[in-house]
């Protein structure tokens, strides 16, 4: 059996990678695979933090474009996050996965609140930790929550789940001749504007020296291949 590479690892998730083959929502079919795979990596030893979006139910960047205000937009789609969150932790916790959910925004009857040493002290323990709620505040992704949360938490590695098998020169789904990168710097991810996290959390993982595998989730296994060294995807370091 192949050893992981990694000890301590953010998980980033959409939330379209909770609706499965349905356009909206949550397809319980693809938090049961999410869930196995996470069980899969979990049994290897690796201690794992999961960041979750809110883009199948609602995306804040989206309802501020149709007239709602940015703030009040934002802190819906931070909500939509909380409910994808506990949704993951039911998948996982049926799988014999002890979870914690940690949020942002403070609602002590759903989910503890963020707190750096006691998330630190789960992951220690065996648990996955899902964090939720964005940073807590208006005008950041959840792209930056990884980011920020990984940094905070001594992870050794984001792992970018998409649709895709990486990071491309232009959309793989509408431009055949696309090409595919399998490594690639901080600085030419922010020149090229190539959509592989917001241009904030790539910052502060090129100023914190935090690599990025950009690799695709629809392929059942993926995530041991990647902590386990394979060679898939595209990283994102230097």
């Amino acid at each position: 059996m192949k050893k992981p590479i990694f000890k301590r690892v953010v998980l980033k998730l959409s939330g379209e990678a909770l609706q499965g083959r349905m356009g909206y929502g949550i397809d319980y079919e693809a938090c049961a695979s999410i869930a196995k795979q996470i069980k899969e990596v979990r049994s290897l030893g690796v201690e794992i933090v999961i960041v979750i979006g809110g883009g199948n139910i609602f995306r804040g960047a989206s309802g501020s474009g149709k007239g709602i205000d940015r703030v009040n937009a934002d802190y819906m789609g931070m909500l939509a996050t909380v409910i994808n969150g506990l949704a993951l932790q039911d998948a996982l916790e049926k799988r014999g996965v002890f979870t914690r959910v940690q949020t942002a925004i403070d609602m002590q009857e759903l989910a503890e609140p963020y707190i750096r040493r006691r998330a630190i002290r789960h992951l220690e323990k065996g648990r996955v930790v899902i964090f939720v709620g964005g940073t807590g505040n208006p005008y950041f992704t959840t792209d930056t929550t990884a980011a920020l949360r990984a940094i905070e938490i001594g992870a050794e590695v984001i792992l970018k789940a998409t649709k895709v098998d990486g990071v491309y020169s232009s959309d793989p789904i509408k431009n055949k001749r696309a090409r595919k990168y399998d490594s690639l710097r901080y600085i030419d991810v922010l020149k090229k504007g190539l959509k592989v996290m917001d241009a904030t959390a790539t910052s502060l993982c090129m100023d914190n020296s935090l690599p990025i595998i950009v690799f695709n989730l629809l392929k059942e296994g993926n995530i041991k291949r990647v902590i386990t060294g394979e060679k898939i995807g595209t990283i994102v370091k230097g």
